[in-house]
């Protein structure tokens, strides 16, 4: 109850920026769950369907695995279906390859979008603190021409102590923002990579077969 209330009092003290920043700290927030969530599943959706298609295509089984493709709807599926419908056309390695790389254009927005979004909210949220900051000390030096010379010391203190609050959550809220798109980004890009082995495989697997 102590530190909820000095966190209250901390919040309280740093003035009308804490507000905004605490809106990017929702935002950051509700980007980073809902990225960890969607890659997670997706990981593990896309690792399942492999699982049961890879051994289909190796032992030459292509009918089934296009069914299990079309029928999914996770990014390898998506991938695989295009693979596919290129092989039933014209199973050259080129155009197999071409297929799988505009199947992977198409599936490279959902993975990667809203990602970059926290990078940014680290940025906001610095200049956001900073400029609540620069505000607060301009208005504690104005209040001090009004001020008595013996209070004067007092009053610059408590202004300077409450302008850094807002400083200090603006950093609060943008370290955390910073790792969460720096991991965030690095799973994106491990599952694209995985992404890209699929297709290299399954070109491969294909173009033997037909």
């Amino acid at each position: 109850m102590e530190l909820f209330n000095h966190v209250i009092r901390f919040f309280q003290a740093g003035g009308a920026f804490m507000y905004p920043i605490a809106l990017v700290l929702a935002l950051a927030l509700a980007v980073g769950v809902e990225r960890v969530i969607f890659l997670g599943r997706t990981e593990r959706e896309n690792r399942n369907l492999w699982a049961k298609i890879a051994p289909l295509l190796k032992a030459g089984d292509l009918n089934e695995a296009e069914r299990l493709a079309s029928e999914s709807d996770t990014a390898v599926g998506k991938l695989l279906t295009t693979g596919f419908a290129q092989a039933r056309v014209d199973n050259r390695r080129s155009e197999v390859e071409i297929a799988t790389e505009e199947g992977l254009m198409e599936v490279l927005p959902a993975i990667e979008r809203r990602t970059h979004y926290l990078g940014t909210f680290s940025n906001m949220s610095t200049l956001l603190g900073l400029l609540g900051t620069v505000l607060g000390l301009i208005g504690a030096f104005a209040a001090l021409g009004n001020a008595d010379p013996a209070e004067k010391a007092d009053l610059l203190s408590a202004g300077i102590s409450e302008a850094m609050n807002c400083t200090a959550f603006g950093l609060m809220v943008a370290i955390p923002s910073l790792l969460a798109h720096a991991w965030l980004s690095s799973r994106t890009t491990e599952l694209i990579d995985t992404l890209e082995s699929v297709c290299s495989r399954f070109v491969s697997a294909v173009c033997k077969r037909r």
